[in-house]
């Protein structure tokens, strides 16, 4: 079993004391493993079927044809249509389909009707649809997963970047700072906007494209916040310590500096995920962004302003904007507030 430092434990027991931010935490972690799992919850494909006394388990497998289960073609299976043929057999078979019966790519057409659908729970699209028919729930579900994790990777990589570089020039000073100086403050004043225009006019951006892209523009701000850090922290006596012991740079900077600089920067982490969602929502509603049909909050808030009649689909993305928001500025507020040492603020 890990065995804590007793001050990591006194911050972790003193964040888990802000309740707000406390909660906020849980919910977060339970969106993130929803998203993660959104396959057992939001999908077109059967959790479990059983058939002539096999069970067969199509989310995560591969394609299953419809004659495999008695059906008159060789493409993959409507498990929807399969379950109302198992019950019109009463044979014993039966499946058991997701809450969300849809995908988020299915377009759920209808005779003499068009899209977008209002919410209906006899139709399982509680949501409603958006303008092709496609289910609001799936694309919210997925359209989180990609914005998360986008989130998450640009955040490993900013921070990757923005800290080794900022404690390099707080560290060496000297021509090695100014010369990093000018290099930021010309790249800071590249506008991005234009550059994400530019390429999207060339090629298609791809979700590793955005965050290379986003990366290059997304380092500045933590690369100031740790040449400031590093600059006060290179004075004290532990790295004194160290250059008297014949530490390398490299060593000073990431086995001693860093780590006594983390609560620092474990406290912008939340504020940047929130950023990077917030990001990516504005460069797809802008179509920038991820190319269609990938989920996408950007693109739902453009099908609902240009469809205001159908409130729901705007209504929805909004709704999901805020809670997610919401809850990670909780969690930022009380990870600031657990990790400052001269505790100024107290949260109910």
């Amino acid at each position: 079993m890990m065995n804590l430092n007793p001050l990591t434990l006194k911050k972790i027991n003193r964040f888990k004391s802000i309740k707000r931010g406390y909660y906020s935490f849980i919910i977060f972690i339970l969106m993130i493993g929803i998203s993660l799992f959104a396959e057992l919850i939001v999908n077109k494909r059967a959790i479990v079927v059983k058939h002539e006394g096999t069970y067969y388990f199509p989310t995560y497998g591969d394609m299953i044809p419809g004659t495999k289960f008695g059906l008159d073609y060789d493409y993959e299976t409507d498990y929807r249509k399969l379950k109302t043929y198992f019950k019109k057999q009463r044979k014993g078979n039966w499946i058991l389909m997701p809450a969300v019966p849809y995908d988020a790519f299915e377009n759920d057409l209808r005779v003499d009707q068009y899209p977008p659908f209002p919410p209906s729970i006899k139709d399982r699209h509680f949501l409603g649809t958006d303008t092709v028919g496609r289910d609001i729930v799936a694309r919210l579900v997925y359209g989180f997963r990609y914005a998360i994790f986008f989130s998450l990777i640009l955040l490993a990589v900013n921070y990757t970047i923005g800290v080794s570089i900022g404690s390099a020039m707080g560290f060496q000073g000297g021509k090695f700072d100014l010369f990093f100086q000018r290099i930021v403050e010309i790249w800071s004043n590249v506008p991005f906007l234009y550059v994400i225009i530019i390429i999207s006019s060339i090629v298609v951006p791809s979700f590793f494209m955005l965050i290379v892209i986003m990366s290059f523009f997304g380092w500045m701000s933590m690369t100031w916040t740790m040449r400031t850090i590093t600059y006060k922290e290179k004075a004290r006596e532990y790295v004194l310590a160290a250059r008297a012991m014949g530490a390398s740079t490299s060593r000073i900077i990431f086995r001693h500096i860093i780590p006594n600089t983390v609560a620092i920067i474990v406290t912008f982490a939340p504020f940047s995920i929130s950023g990077g969602i917030v990001s990516l929502t504005s460069l797809d509603y802008l179509g920038f962004g991820l190319p269609p049909p990938t989920p996408s909050w950007g693109e739902l808030l453009h099908q609902g302003w240009s469809n205001m009649d159908a409130w729901w689909i705007a209504g929805s993305v909004v709704v999901a904007m805020v809670v997610t928001l919401l809850t990670v500025t909780f969690i930022g507020e009380a990870v600031r507030e657990a990790f400052d040492p001269k505790m100024h603020t107290t949260y109910e």
